[in-house]
């Protein structure tokens, strides 16, 4: 019986050089970086053969090849715009995973496996990413299938398996500054309809118009948050602290409605001690709740 041939390998490091344009909406970035390849068969061809997936678009803006001493060193300068996903759960306390990985569209993991080359740094550490900060940054590789045979009649099933080698990066984002500036307009709006609690009962209109405004104004912050943020099917952070804001004002309003039937019942005394105790419980409350879900978020 005929002995499979070993697959060759092909010792690969990577050295980034910046990260940018990180396009939370649309879920991309740009990753400029070195590559460089080192193996012994010449027809591997990563110039020509080079695989990105999920890149948008790969520009190698240098390359330059060393075919001497009976093998082939490939350094290569590369930009590409990533296509990947976001976890938007705890935005804006939020931890990413960027992942650029590559391959050999030409000879399948029978044929060609990678090496991670570990010495050296792998990023430059002056690069900075305006608003993040790089938590961890790993090299590794793997196999990656595909169910299918691309055409080829001769596989007896149509399952095929390539190489690959992975980087994966964690970026943490810097979320107190921008916390604060998506959710200040909420909260103050917030204040503004608790603020009804210390109106006096005979302006019982300005007690409820306040309220409703201040309903439609944490709307417009959500639509205006939203809109910053890919779309999502989860209840994200941004969801609850919206949700419990509107609820806690729908609370103030049937709060304010109770207050005016005392009034036309004529027990002021009553319902200046029930906007009082109201007042402090709900407050109580809306703080402790958002307290907890902040907290949640940051621990991630």
């Amino acid at each position: 019986m005929a002995q499979q041939t070993a697959p060759d390998t092909v010792k690969t490091g990577i050295y980034i050089t910046s990260i940018h344009d990180v396009n939370f909406k649309d879920k991309e970035y740009t990753i400029d970086l070195w590559l460089w390849l080192k193996y012994k068969n010449k027809k591997f061809d990563f110039l020509q053969n080079l695989e990105v997936p999920q890149a948008k678009t790969v520009t190698k803006s240098f390359s330059t090849i060393d075919s001497s001493k009976n093998r082939v060193y490939m350094l290569m300068k590369l930009q590409c715009v990533m296509k990947d996903s976001w976890a938007i759960n705890n935005f804006p306390f939020d931890k990413q995973k960027l992942r650029f990985s590559i391959e050999n569209s030409q000879f399948d993991s029978h044929s060609l496996i990678f090496v991670p080359d570990n010495l050296g740094k792998h990023f430059d550490p002056r690069f900075v990413l305006p608003g993040w900060k790089i938590d961890s940054l790993s090299i590794l590789a793997g196999t990656k299938i595909y169910e299918t045979g691309f055409g080829d009649d001769s596989l007896a099933k149509p399952h095929t398996e390539y190489s690959n080698f992975r980087v994966k990066i964690q970026i943490d984002r810097d979320a107190m500054g921008l916390f604060w500036k998506m959710f200040l307009g909420m909260y103050v709006a917030f204040l503004i309809a608790y603020m009804c609690f210390y109106i006096h009962t005979d302006s019982i209109d300005s007690r409820f118009g306040l309220s409703v405004g201040a309903l439609f104004a944490v709307i417009g912050n959500k639509y205006i948050v939203d809109s910053a943020l890919p779309e999502s099917t989860t209840f994200t952070l941004v969801d609850t602290l919206h949700g419990i804001t509107l609820l806690f004002i729908l609370c103030i309003i049937i709060c304010t409605s109770y207050s005016l039937k005392l009034i036309k019942k004529e027990k002021i005394d009553k319902a200046i001690k029930f906007d009082f105790l109201s007042a402090q419980i709900l407050l109580g409350i809306y703080v402790l709740l958002n307290g907890y879900f902040i907290f949640m978020a940051e621990r991630g």
